[in-house]
């Protein structure tokens, strides 16, 4: 593909497509590349930063894991992953329950698949899933508040701790960021750690979506302990060597259908 200085979009879409291959990039090399001065490359690896599609370093810019990605930057990737993923985690709901749906982009698409007229209520932390709630005349909808974290889209501060405090929930899917048999499930974030274990007290049945990529994502913080979660859903082609300690641990794993 051939990038002129006069299409700055197109130019940035193939600095992106690189990053997303999980390349990174080097100011000076790009501004040979495309025949621009580095102060030019580095406004587009500032666009770019922004967007959340990649971190600013010395000299250049690295890939942000998907995991450690803000919510704008994931929630209209892999839409077909994350339908078939939605469509399993919604068909676990039954009628009547209250229902929490941790921030994340794989819960906003999960509300669409939700069960019609079965007087649900769901509660929330996230911007992005109550936006959805609202949308479905048949939910009820209670929305956690605090300070919105603008990288997970939600709330997760003491505000949210304490409203969270003052449920009994009946199934929750908490976001999950890694899990491993040694330390259960895992958040990217120190400061949501407090919020997913109340969250976790609070809930009668656990249970957890989880995108093939989190089976082996370095990440630091636990929350729960595997024997916490009661159902974690995973892809279809999910690495089988990855789920069998999980299986042998007595973990209840379910494969979400490919979408067709």
């Amino acid at each position: 593909m051939t990038v002129t200085p006069d299409l700055p979009r197109a130019r940035r879409d193939v600095i992106a497509d690189r990053l997303a291959a999980g390349h990174p990039v080097v100011a000076a090399e790009l501004a040979a590349e495309f025949s621009l001065s580095e102060d030019a490359i580095r406004r587009d690896l500032r666009a770019l930063a922004a967007q959340g599609l990649c971190r600013r370093v010395y000299g250049g810019a690295i890939p942000i894991p998907s995991h450690d990605r803000p919510i704008t930057a994931r929630l209209n990737e892999h839409p077909e992953r994350k339908t078939a993923l939605a469509r399993a985690g919604a068909a676990l709901v039954r009628p009547g329950e209250l229902v929490f749906l941790d921030s994340g982009s794989t819960h906003v698409c999960m509300i669409e698949h939700l069960p019609e007229d079965a007087d649900i209520t769901i509660a929330t932390n996230g911007v992005d899933v109550a936006a959805a709630a609202l949308r479905r005349q048949d939910l009820r909808l209670l929305l956690i508040g605090g300070q919105v974290d603008p990288h997970l889209g939600g709330s997760v501060d003491a505000a949210a701790v304490t409203s969270l405090q003052q449920l009994r929930i009946d199934r929750c899917f908490v976001g999950v960021c890694g899990l491993t048999v040694e330390d259960g499930a895992m958040a990217t974030h120190f400061n949501e750690v407090v919020f997913k274990r109340t969250l976790v007290a609070r809930s009668r049945h656990r249970a957890a979506l989880l995108s093939s990529d989190k089976l082996s994502a370095p990440v630091h913080y636990p929350f729960a302990a595997l024997a916490d979660l009661h159902t974690v859903v995973v892809e279809h082609d999910a690495d089988e060597q990855l789920l069998r300690p999980l299986r042998d641990a007595g973990l209840h794993l379910l494969q979400a259908e490919p979408l067709r």
